[in-house]
């Protein structure tokens, strides 16, 4: 616990009046909130009413930490030091001059160039200081200028400083929050290589693959109004590039949306309806609430912000021109799912993502078409089974499967009704080692033999399970063999796109890396990926576990403990949290490379978890169930997940874990900070445990992890997730810079470390 030291310089402690003290009444003065700060050491002249702190950065104050006592946080800072400057008006020269200020910890205050507080230590509250009488010349009526220097040595911090007067102490308003997200100059090779014409041209959906598409993406107009406002705007404000965020680089906005406001889109297209046809309109991920208005009619609404939705604009798109607009409401926080997303970035916590953030694209179908596949194997039986969901007149309509193995056709199957199973005779399984894809053909038959559909797809057969060896440990398998999964924590963040990928190779670049370094699994952690990136795994052999998008409402985070307690989380809430966990498994069942699910991770946004639990074993018994990576243990699902970092470690032994395959589904964390390749390069930087001093001592940690997993390994450990791939914003413990420009460890240095324990 720090102590608050004796005022030093010109002030006596006799001074300070705290502020709930003194009564409350109304400023004569505007409060004055924005600052200009950095966060290296400036000139020495930096205090001074003529210096030029135009290169500086902007926030609004206060400046500090969430949770820090009494702290009203307007911009984060992390740092040890912080210099801030702003200019302010006083109307009228306060009767009894005085600072209004909150510090954490010690300070220096500058009043148009000459300094008339130093002061040590911290205080949790907002404190009245009276300026020394010898001090009163230097508040002038009219423009003035307060430079302070705040400087941290541990523990929370914050600084806010205000002149006032004595007595007329005013009440602050609630900080302001800034409009402009962190502004980093990383950026990937992919991600300068994007323009409008090239963003994102390829065919979204991978495992349901018609030819006769249009691709939306590009620049369109974008507008913000209040979220009272349910009318598009007059004005258009300038242009976004889709898919990317309104908060990204890539998107070329860099605004942030807040939970008061609408976000709209608009844009032109053209069409050429066809007579007996369908138009549907497609958008893979738009974060959060959205309506779409085609021709200026509603076509339909959607909530949640990870998984693909679809109108059908049929009954109001015409021959030529015609308008598309998107109203898009983000609250971000509260029961909403949002994942690692925060309006106040910081730590392991990352910039917020609003609207469109994925491909959004049209296509022309047939009356009666095929809007969903569900493919389902079995590696025992050598089968393929394809569930169809029909939309039309013709539901009748049988359905004919062709499966090809390159260019030969090694089985062939029409039936009545949805769903078709297809034996293939030898059939090749899909492994890690083996990744073998059919071609499918699916084909919607009408009463005369004709073709009304067409779609293109394929499969990989293979089998998830679970059993005993001869140890007695539950292990995972894969094809009725023992497989230990060793792969890494994914976030699958960019400097560039935020949550989406600059490009298709951009993101590819990060699963061949991971794969040439010998892991064999990924957890893909609070995200949904586009979908050709599970297409990736799928042809590369790389298993996924699969997390849902967490809230962030919990309960008290109680890890292993004995008696877990679960958040309450009203019915509503918890029934939008079911729709978007069916969505997701709905969206990505069909993908041989997912073998588990993660419904909870550490105990964000953990509810119901029996429930949730028994749900998701019922929903896809196909898969792993691991309900609450690292979280509060409840006896639901296959999997007892602990998280221990910096090292792996497991509490064997107790008996609650009877039935249950033990995973490390977290640690290492080591952090390495790479300069030139930092989100931040003036802002602590977040690994676990203390900053190794050179890359040997890095690499000396990562192999001494390593070997308490393989150590593990023999008591029982069916899994390790090693924390993580790319470093991401303030956190750079990642096995590869955030802007995928160093590789830390290259794979092939990785890979032989892995060989043993993988294979053995």
């Amino acid at each position: 616990m720090k102590r608050l030291s004796n005022l030093l310089g010109i002030l006596s402690l006799s001074w300070v009046c705290l502020a709930a003290a003194i009564p409350k009444c109304s400023a004569e003065n505007p409060i004055e909130d924005r600052w200009h700060y950095l966060l290296r050491k400036p000139a020495p002249t930096w205090m001074a009413t003529d210096f030029d702190d135009a290169k500086w950065r902007r926030g609004f104050g206060g400046f500090g930490t969430r949770g820090t006592p009494g702290a009203r946080i307007g911009t984060p800072w992390n740092s040890p030091n912080i210099w801030m400057r702003k200019n302010f008006q006083l109307d009228t020269v306060p009767a009894k001059p005085a600072l209004y200020l909150h510090h954490d910890e010690d300070v220096e205050v500058y009043l148009n160039g000459s300094k008339i507080l130093t002061k040590r230590g911290y205080t949790t509250e907002y404190i009245v200081v009276p300026i020394d009488p010898s001090q009163h010349s230097l508040v002038k009526k009219g423009k003035n200028l307060l430079a302070v220097h705040c400087k941290q040595t541990g523990g929370g911090q914050f600084i806010d400083v205000h002149v006032i007067d004595a007595d007329a102490v005013p009440k602050l308003p609630a900080p302001k929050i800034p409009e402009t997200p962190f502004q980093s100059d990383l950026v990937t090779t992919w991600g300068t290589e994007v323009t409008p014409e090239n963003a994102w041209r390829e065919y979204p959906r991978p495992q349901l693959k018609r030819d006769r598409w249009t691709n939306l993406n590009g620049m369109w107009n974008y507008g913000i109004t209040s979220a009272e406002e349910l009318k598009k705007p007059t004005d258009w404000k300038g242009q976004i590039l889709v898919p990317f965020c309104l908060e990204s680089k890539l998107g070329k906005v860099g605004r942030l949306l807040l939970d008061n406001e609408a976000l709209w889109y608009q844009r032109s297209f053209d069409a050429s309806p066809v007579e007996n046809e369908r138009t549907l309109l497609h958008f893979e991920a738009v974060d959060y609430r959205c309506e779409a208005f085609v021709n200026g009619k509603s076509v339909g609404t959607h909530i949640g912000g990870s998984t693909p939705f679809s109108f059908d604009i049929t009954d109001v798109v015409k021959k030529g021109s015609n308008e598309l607009v998107l109203r898009v409401e983000d609250d971000t926080m509260g029961f909403q799912l949002q994942g690692k997303q925060r309006p106040d970035p910081h730590g392991i916590w990352y910039t917020q993502v609003s609207g469109i953030w994925q491909t959004v694209w049209m296509e022309q179908v047939a009356e009666t078409y095929i809007e969903d596949l569900t493919i389902s194997t079995d590696a025992r039986a050598g089968s393929i089974t394809l569930r169809a969901d029909k939309i039309g007149k013709s539901k009748d309509a049988s359905m004919k499967v062709t499966v090809r193995d390159g260019d030969q056709v090694v089985a062939e199957k029409a039936v009545g009704g949805n769903e078709v199973t297809v034996t293939v005779p030898s059939a090749k399984l899909w492994s890690p080692t083996s990744p073998h894809l059919y071609e499918l053909d699916v084909q919607l038959i009408d009463a005369k033999g004709k073709a009304i559909d067409s779609v293109k797809s394929y499969a990989g057969i293979r089998t998830v399970g679970k059993k005993v060896d001869a140890d007695g440990h539950i292990r995972m398998t894969l094809n009725g063999e023992f497989l230990f999964h060793w792969g890494p924590l994914d976030q699958g963040w960019w400097p560039d796109g935020l949550l989406t990928p600059p490009s298709e190779k951009g993101m590819l670049f990060d699963i061949e890396y991971l794969k040439e370094a010998g892991f064999n699994m990924i957890r893909k952690h609070i995200k949904v990926e586009p979908r050709l990136y599970y297409y990736h795994c799928d042809r590369l052999g790389m298993m996924v576990w699969q997390d849902q998008v967490s809230g962030a409402v919990n309960p008290p985070w109680t890890r292993l403990a004995p008696n877990p307690v679960d958040a309450t989380w009203p019915d509503e809430a918890h029934q939008q949290y079911m729709l978007e966990l069916e969505r997701m498994i709905d969206h990505l069942e069909s993908h041989p490379s997912i073998v588990a699910w993660v419904p909870f991770n550490e105990a964000w946004g953990q509810h119901r978890t029996m429930e949730v639990g028994k749900w998701v074993s019922e929903r896809d018994p196909s898969r792993l169930n691991n309900i609450a990576s690292g979280g509060n243990f409840w006896p639901a699902g296959d999997i007892v997940d602990e998280h221990s970092y910096p090292d792996p470690a497991f509490p064997f032994g107790d008996k609650r874990w009877d039935g249950f395959i033990k995973v490390v589904g977290e640690f290492g964390g080591h952090g390495f900070p790479v300069m030139g390749h930092l989100w931040d390069n003036d802002a602590n930087n977040w690994g676990y445990g203390t900053l190794p001093k050179t890359e040997a001592e890095y690499r000396d940690r990562y192999n001494k992890s390593l070997k308490k997993l393989q150590d593990m390994k023999k008591q029982g450990i069916a899994a390790g997730v090693y924390t993580q791939t790319t470093d991401v914003e303030g956190e750079v413990n990642g096995l590869i810079t955030y802007d995928r420009k160093v590789i830390k460890i290259p794979a092939k240095d990785l890979a032989p470390l892995h060989k043993d324990l993988v294979e053995k």
